[in-house]
């Protein structure tokens, strides 16, 4: 059980997060606060009462005061990021005492445990603006979908964004590949298949292989292995929490796991070849995104059908129009990937597409 007043938490005064301040002189709920602290990865500071020295009260990212301090931290100075814990469900007086210290927030254990691992890993890693996500998605089969995923990645992390590549199609042969990177150690999918609940930002990030200054999670080169769709979710998450840019790569299908990441992004691209059949295509795909995903946009692929433009095609689709993806395919052995080519068209139209989603306020 948790109950919330509010929910801002204070950054440290030189902006960086530490551990949380936990008050309590109860022994059984000390070893559990220290215990959901370790699962989240942080260091707490304990003490008895409010520190008489050092302002960690103020400056603690976070503040545990367990149901028996509550009466010795009445006269602290109010400040945002206080959480009473207690364990009896029944007590209807820890409202009055959150009220009387100021608390954000009234948990019970062991209900709230999975909330109060999650708050703590928050402070821990320091959450700030989430990254903003894109799905690139395919209008039909050989679309280009991956190379233009690729391409946008390699981009951002050129232009100096933290940035994470999602290859999420199992059956798409792997984007390490597409980025020379397929021997480069780290983990890949089927490590991440069991992962339940939260993921750290770190890391995650820390364990995927580095390719052209970017991290990538493709998938190895075993038998095929079922992602759970909690899996996604918390492997997305924790990419998410870390900011900058995250490119995931999407197949046409919409099965549980590719609803959860359709469900983390911010916006959408399909990527159009022009001619009518695909158009048709891509429309079927279109429908099933959208039912999950509110902002999908249109990337078309020349050449073209007679009668047939980039506008026209997007008018046809009823999507907003990112613009024309151009054709760029330096070979596979040549050490460059899509969009590493700084002043190739493909560099370009990528460039141009951040440019105008920080125009947006997507990205720093």
């Amino acid at each position: 059980m948790a109950g919330a007043i509010t929910h801002d938490v204070p950054p440290a005064a030189d902006g960086r997060q530490g551990g949380p301040l936990i008050v309590t002189e109860d022994v059984e709920l000390l070893d559990d606060l220290l215990r959901l602290c370790a699962a989240a990865g942080a260091r707490p500071e304990v003490h008895h009462g409010v520190p008489e020295r050092g302002g960690g009260w103020e400056a603690a990212p976070l503040v545990l005061v367990g149901d028996d301090a509550a009466r010795r931290v009445r006269g602290a100075v109010r400040r945002r990021g206080v959480v009473l814990v207690g364990r009896d469900q029944d007590d209807s007086g820890v409202w009055r005492r959150a009220v009387e210290i100021g608390a954000d927030h009234v948990l019970m254990l062991p209900d709230g445990e999975q909330w109060l691992v999650d708050r703590i890993a928050d402070v821990a890693e320091g959450v700030g603006r989430p990254a903003l996500t894109v799905g690139v998605i395919g209008g039909r089969g050989g679309a280009g979908a991956s190379t233009l995923a690729c391409a946008l990645a390699v981009t951002s992390a050129r232009e100096g964004r933290r940035t994470l590549l999602v290859d999420a199609d199992p059956l798409g042969g792997g984007l390490d590949v597409l980025l020379g990177g397929e021997a480069v150690e780290g983990l890949r999918w089927p490590s991440f298949a069991a992962s339940r609940g939260r993921v750290g930002g770190g890391a995650l990030e820390e364990s995927l292989p580095e390719l052209h200054a970017l991290r990538v999670l493709s998938w190895d080169r075993g038998d095929s292995v079922v992602i759970p769709s909690q899996a996604v979710r918390a492997v997305l998450a924790a990419a998410r929490r870390r900011g900058g840019a995250v490119v995931v790569d999407l197949p046409r299908r919409v099965d549980d796991g590719v609803a959860e990441a359709l469900a983390q992004l911010d916006l959408g691209l399909l990527v159009v070849p022009a001619d009518l059949r695909a158009v048709a295509a891509a429309g079927r795909v279109a429908s099933a995104v959208g039912m999950v995903l509110r902002d999908l946009r249109v990337a078309v692929r020349g050449p073209y059908a007679p009668g047939l433009d980039d506008r026209e095609v997007a008018r046809l689709l009823g999507l907003p129009l990112v613009g024309e993806v151009p054709a760029e395919s330096p070979p596979l052995d040549s050490g460059v990937p899509p969009g590493g080519a700084v002043r190739g068209p493909l560099a370009r139209f990528c460039t141009a597409f951040w440019e105008r989603v920080a125009g947006e306020g997507g990205v720093a």
